[in-house]
């Protein structure tokens, strides 16, 4: 850990060290990873501009993202079987966030359970919801969040149906690993990871087995989903959750620009540029293709949030430019984790801070606030959105309500 110099170190260590079945979950894209490459090529396409001579002594990472001071322009994205990566990995994971003063997603799909990870960390975290075919049990969560002090909830809505991944189909994931030798041989060269597994508080699926009727012992995340993920979720379904959550909610997926907009409309306060990390519709535009087309749409109507294929402090830098508040981050800190726990997402959020602020410097920019299109080459003429909602914005989402 002491000589892991970037997020790629991280990455071979994790692949080291935890059981491929779930190193290859993370790591993976679906079908023939088309987006799932896009993701990381369209980033790196975007050519940074060198300052010098400008004053930059004194750097400020800190933004605000939804009323709230964050130290660094990141959150932890909502990633299922933390657990899996680590034992009680989503509590370890929160709590690298917490310290880092920035805001941990937990999914829906983790291993530990909201209350879990609320009593293993103390503090507000948000919580990422899946919608399923049982309204009653999509509630159940909410309230459950609501019960733990969750105050930000994010509806993801491009899971409606499962893209496959063919490295999960290869290694036939399940949580607990199958009784297979050649699992049982793979988790015997990882004692230190099974070792941490075993001692975790949660071996299964946190927040839905033993919630739903007949899905007690589920251990397939693919057989959950396609069982109970719903085809019919639209948009009634997003203003039924807005009328419920009483806290901030933000929509996570949008890769289109009416999509964004009636997401707008609806009132969420935040949504966030998505293809899943390339892990869905293979062949669809990279995330940062669309983010700039998506806040030119709405940007000065709702806080817009980026994700897909950060690994840099560099890429950060790219999002913040073509207009995004904030960055999700995910495969980073899973790695992170996989290479050791809370200390190793601690050092991928370091990481990311220090390559950030490098950035910036080489930029001639002193703080987050100064960083739009005039720090990429021909992105002169992108000003960053305003951080206010417009009234006529407003108008509209409580109209919506």
């Amino acid at each position: 850990m002491k000589v892991a110099a970037c997020i790629d170190d991280l990455r071979r260590i994790a692949k080291r060290r935890v059981p491929r079945a779930f190193f290859d979950y993370a790591d993976s894209g679906s079908y023939s990873e088309q987006t799932l490459r896009a993701n990381r090529a369209d980033l790196e396409a975007i050519i940074l501009k060198q300052r010098v001579l400008v004053d930059v002594s004194a750097r400020d990472l800190t933004t605000t993202v939804l009323g709230k001071k964050l130290a660094a322009p990141m959150i932890h994205a909502p990633i299922g079987l933390l657990g899996m990566q680590h034992g009680d990995g989503e509590i370890l994971a929160a709590r690298a966030a917490n310290e880092a003063g920035i805001p941990f997603t937990l999914s829906t799909m983790s291993i530990g359970s909201i209350e879990h990870v609320a009593e293993g960390t103390g503090k507000p975290f948000w919580f990422q919801l899946y919608v399923i075919k049982d309204r009653g049990f999509s509630k159940q969560l909410m309230d459950r969040a609501i019960a733990a002090k969750v105050d930000t909830l994010v509806l993801t809505v491009d899971l409606q149906v499962l893209g496959q991944r063919h490295r999960d189909v290869h290694n036939g994931l399940t949580v607990p690993p199958q009784f297979k030798i050649k699992n049982v041989i793979d988790i015997a060269t990882k004692p230190v990871w099974a070792w941490n597994v075993l001692k975790g508080k949660s071996k299964t699926f946190g927040n839905i087995s033993g919630h739903v009727p007949g899905m007690e012992s589920v251990n397939s995340l693919s057989g959950w989903t396609q069982q109970q993920f719903d085809p019919a979720l639209n948009w009634k379904d997003v203003e039924w959750i807005k009328k419920y959550w009483p806290g901030k909610l933000v929509i996570k997926g949008i890769l289109d620009t009416d999509d964004a907009k009636m997401a707008v409309k609806l009132g969420a306060d935040a949504i966030v540029v998505s293809n899943h990390g390339g892990r869905q519709l293979d062949g669809t535009s990279s995330s940062i293709a669309m983010l700039p087309r998506v806040v030119d749409a709405v940007g000065n109507d709702s806080e817009i949030l980026f994700d897909g294929g950060i690994r840099t402090g560099a890429d950060i830098m790219r999002a913040l430019a073509l207009g995004a508040r904030a960055c999700m981050v995910g495969r980073a800190f899973v790695w992170g984790l996989g290479a050791g726990g809370q200390e190793g997402v601690a050092k991928a959020i370091d990481i990311l801070k220090k390559e950030l602020s490098v950035t910036m410097a080489l930029t001639g920019v002193g703080r987050i606030s100064e960083i739009d299109g005039r720090v990429i080459e021909g992105g002169e003429a992108r000003k960053k959105p305003s951080a206010a909602r417009k009234p006529k914005a407003r108008a509209a989402a409580k109209a919506a309500e």
